[in-house]
């Protein structure tokens, strides 16, 4: 039986180091305390901010929110080593309560920026207000979304609140949910945890990726009544918070931050239905290719091509990554190189506790941290490309924009990691000469296009419909998120799954990501554009163009950054592309089979 280690037990070289951003934990306390009593100091301002002193209160904000910002990602990284360590747990909730107090007490900024007459503020632009032109253009362009001082410290007061579905839904998903063990064809019995449910269901048993998916579905379905009043809970905070700033829906408050247009996700949703027929004929393939009468959910991870060794040391993966990422040029690969065997910046490998999954966060000022949990697959090596795709970007942000500036948005940084994925694939087909590799390799890519580009649209789509339930007063019940999964799935898998399988309908119950509204689109449109981006920098140059727009961070609207780097968002043209690239990754692999 395969066992996950306690964090005690973890050997230190194989740990992030978070010490970076502070020594111990009593630095820490002295960094929250100075924000705790630096908030006054805003009083200076409060009742008095001018075209002329606006600067020096940005200033003043900026450095109060950098030092409030390492002691969250501290709290929050070792909060995420070890979710039943109550100490950080501690450390968490006071982080949280810290950005909620100062979000508060800076909240009347936006609104007085907004009460300065506009031409005060162009005359100021080229003095000390020249480095915030974008921000304030920025606020000016949300002005009738930003409320008056007093609301808006209202809204500031009732954030954590308005956490709370996603902290109730991250403790019980990660603390308290244990699942039974996994057994494969031989009888023997397999843990079964967040980290090694994906490696099971790529397993070629299909007893134990069987055996896996009903214990991880069967056990959400014990939690049904409890994760649909969580889920219902966060909707409905997503769409009161759009009302109270006076958006149509939550859906354009959510792309509203990032100066998105609303037409950019529904067309996504309407240009992935066109292309359809090409997911149902994937999974045709599939089935063909698997020997199976009935394909089921659990059957579509595993790969169809055999005699392949998938298994990736962390050695050998970070090796091939910074091999596949070397058309970046020089500068970019000696610090990637850097970052993973010098500077600490990645924690490696599952314990006890740990966060499921895998993300890239830190703060400016330090460096990037990356957390894994790495299974030695060749998944797992993807991953660790995608995630320092991440944390190159939070480099080259950090190290060339202002702090106002420094920080991407979610809708750019799915490029950045999704780059670093598509020369991975890139390289590691031109690289073999084994047909069964390139098989292998070939439906690899497939995976990624069916995970990703039609995958998180189904995500996006069923977003769009429990939102617009909720806008129309209509409840969220457990049964009613079920049909509308239920009949996503159908329709985005075709008539060659298994329809009989009632417990894929219960999915979006242990989807994470749901409770950031809106968030998965931008998977797939990044998705879209990296394939653009990637052959550009292989076949036209584009390293360059590519590497000035991982260093603008906020400094333009991500579409005008995207732009800049050769892709334009606003057409369809991005997904249409890679439409046809997967269309033809079908038509070579039909052939080789």
């Amino acid at each position: 039986m395969d066992k996950v280690l306690e964090r005690s037990n973890i050997d230190e070289k194989f740990k992030w180091s978070i010490t970076d951003l502070f020594k111990n934990d009593d630095e820490w306390q002295k960094a929250y305390d100075k924000v705790e009593k630096s908030l006054p100091l805003f009083d200076k301002y409060r009742e008095n901010i001018t075209a002329e002193n606006l600067a020096e209160c940005l200033k003043l904000r900026d450095k109060i929110m950098l030092l409030a910002e390492q002691v969250c990602v501290y709290a929050g990284l070792r909060a995420n080593e070890d979710s039943t360590n109550s100490f950080y747990q501690g450390l968490d909730s006071k982080s949280e309560r810290l950005i909620t107090v100062l979000g508060a007490a800076a909240a009347f900024i936006e609104p007085a920026v907004l009460a300065i007459p506009e031409q005060e503020l162009k005359n100021n632009m080229n003095d000390d207000l020249k480095g915030y032109r974008h921000y304030i253009e920025d606020i000016l362009r949300s002005r009738e979304h930003i409320l008056s001082a007093d609301k808006e410290e209202l809204l500031a007061q009732v954030y954590e609140i308005g956490s709370a579905p996603s902290n109730i839904f991250y403790m019980l998903n990660n603390a308290d949910i244990e699942f039974p063990d996994a057994e494969d064809s031989k009888g023997e019995k397999h843990s079964l945890t967040h980290g090694t449910y994906s490696a099971y269901l790529e397993s070629a048993d299909r007893e134990l990726r069987k055996s896996a998916f009903n214990s991880v579905y069967d056990t959400y379905y014990r939690q049904k009544n409890t994760l649909a009043a969580i889920y219902s809970a966060s909707v409905k905070k997503d769409v009161f918070n759009a009302k109270a700033r006076n958006y149509g829906s939550a859906l354009e408050a959510a792309l509203s931050a990032n100066n998105i247009p609303v037409e950019v996700y529904t067309k996504l949703v309407e240009t992935v239905n066109k292309y359809l027929p090409l997911m149902h004929r994937y999974i045709k393939l599939r089935k063909k290719v698997l020997g199976l009468n009935d394909l089921d959910m659990y059957d579509i991870y595993t790969p169809i091509v055999e005699d392949i060794n998938t298994h990736k040391s962390y050695e050998e993966a970070k090796a091939t990554v910074l091999e596949a990422v070397k058309p970046m040029g020089e500068e970019y690969c000696r610090k990637l190189e850097s970052a993973l065997n010098n500077e600490k910046w990645v924690d490696i490998y599952e314990n006890k506790g740990k966060r499921s999954g895998a993300y890239s966060w830190g703060a400016y000022g330090c460096h990037p941290f990356v957390s894994l949990n790495y299974n030695d697959t060749v998944d797992s090596m993807f991953t660790l490309a995608h995630e320092m795709g991440h944390a190159m970007h939070s480099h080259y942000t950090w190290t060339n924009q202002p702090y106002v500036y420094g920080d991407y948005t979610i809708f750019v940084a799915e490029v950045a990691s999704t780059v670093n994925e598509s020369l991975l694939m890139e390289y590691l087909l031109k690289n073999t000469t084994d047909i069964n590799e390139r098989k292998y390799l070939l439906n690899y890519f497939m995976e990624q296009f069916r995970g990703t580009l039609f995958r998180q649209t189904m995500f996006a789509e069923f977003e769009l419909i429990t939102h617009s339930k909720a806008e129309k007063g209509e409840p969220l019940t457990f049964e009613n998120l079920c049909e509308i999964y239920g009949e996503l799935n159908k329709k985005y898998y075709g008539d060659e799954i298994n329809s009989s399988n009632e417990k894929i309908s219960w999915e979006w119950a242990r989807i994470p990501h749901f409770y950031t509204a809106f968030y998965v689109y931008q998977y797939a449109t990044g998705y879209s554009a990296a394939i653009t981006l990637s052959q550009k920098i292989l076949n036209e140059n584009g390293a360059e163009d590519y590497i000035e727009f991982l260093k603008g961070g906020s400094s333009k609207y991500s579409i005008d950054l995207l732009k800049g780097a050769g892709v334009d968002m606003t057409s369809s043209e991005p997904v249409e592309n890679a439409m046809k690239v997967f269309e033809g990754l079908l038509d070579e692999f039909e052939k080789l089979v």
